[in-house]
C-alpha cells in the first residue's frame, strides 16, 4: 500500500521559490496536500462519481483530464453502471501517473477499463464522450488555450454529455476577493500549515494557477454552445460546476 507522505515541500525557508509544478515531489504528498488546501475537496470527489452515475451512457467514453493519482477516475469507476463505459485518464506528470498506476494495481480491480496517458490535454482527441472532467485543471493552462481545450470538449461530447469542471475562483467585487482569499489562508492555518507554508506556496504558484470568475467561465461555455452551466458547490474561493449539452 502507498502511504502518502505528509506537505511539507514549503516548511523551511527557500531561498528561491521556483514555479509550482507536479514533480516526485508533489506526488509524494499529494493527497496530503491538496486535501488540506482546497475545501471541501473530498465532497466534490464523491459528487464527482454520483454525477458520472447519473450522466454515463452506453458504450461512451468518460474522460478525466489532468488527472493527477486519480481521485476523480476512481470515483467515476465505482459509480457508473451504464453498460460498455470506459475511463481515459490524461496527466503530463509522469510522477503523477507512476503513483497512479500502482493505486490501480494495489486495490480491487476497478469495475471499468481504465486506461491511463500521459499527455498535453490539449493534444488528446476528445470522441464518444458521455462526461468530461476538469477537476482543478484548467486554472493550470494558459488563458489563451482555454477556449480552444473547451471548444474540442464540447464537440467530442454526446447528445445530453457532462462537463464537470472544479476551479480556484476569482472575484471582481476587491472586497469579496480579499474575503475570499483571507478565509482560504484561514482555512489552510487550520489544517496545520503555517505562515511561511501559505506564502511560500502561493508565491510559487503564482503566474502559474491563474483563476477567473464564475461569469467568466459561464460565458464561454454558453458562448461555445452548452445548453447551460450551472453552480453546484462552492466553499470559499473553490468551487464546482457542470456545463450540460
Amino acid at each position: 500500500m502507498i502511504n502518502p507522505a505528509k506537505d511539507s515541500l514549503y516548511s523551511q525557508p527557500l531561498g528561491r521559490i521556483d514555479s509550482f509544478i507536479f514533480d516526485d515531489q508533489v506526488a509524494r504528498v499529494f493527497p496530503d496536500m491538496i486535501e488540506r488546501s482546497v475545501p471541501g475537496y473530498q465532497t466534490i470527489i464523491t459528487a464527482i462519481g454520483l454525477l458520472a452515475g447519473r450522466f454515463a451512457q452506453e458504450n461512451s467514453v468518460c474522460y478525466d483530464l489532468g488527472c493527477s493519482l486519480g481521485a476523480a477516475t476512481f470515483a467515476m469507476s465505482q459509480n457508473i453502471i451504464a453498460k460498455n463505459c470506459r475511463i481515459v485518464a490524461v496527466d503530463n506528470s509522469n510522477a503523477m501517473l507512476a503513483r497512479f498506476k500502482l493505486l490501480i494495481e494495489l486495490q480491487e480491480p476497478p469495475p471499468l477499463s481504465i486506461d491511463l496517458k500521459c499527455a498535453n490535454i490539449q493534444d488528446i482527441v476528445i470522441e464518444n464522450a458521455s462526461i468530461v472532467v476538469l477537476n482543478f485543471t484548467l486554472q493550470f493552462l494558459p488563458l489563451a488555450d482555454r477556449a480552444q481545450l473547451l471548444e474540442k470538449i464540447y464537440h467530442g461530447l454526446l447528445p445530453n454529455g457532462a462537463l464537470i469542471i472544479s476551479e480556484k475562483l476569482a472575484f471582481d467585487d476587491p472586497r469579496q476577493q480579499v474575503m475570499q482569499t483571507d478565509l482560504h489562508h484561514a482555512f489552510k492555518k487550520s489544517q496545520g500549515y503555517s505562515e511561511m507554508e501559505i506564502s511560500q506556496k502561493r508565491t510559487a504558484l503564482e503566474n502559474v494557477l491563474i483563476p477567473e470568475t464564475f461569469a467568466q467561465h459561464q460565458q464561454r461555455l454558453t458562448s461555445i454552445g452548452f445548453s447551460s452551466c450551472e453552480l453546484w458547490f462552492q466553499y470559499f474561493n473553490f468551487a464546482s460546476f457542470i456545463a450540460l449539452k
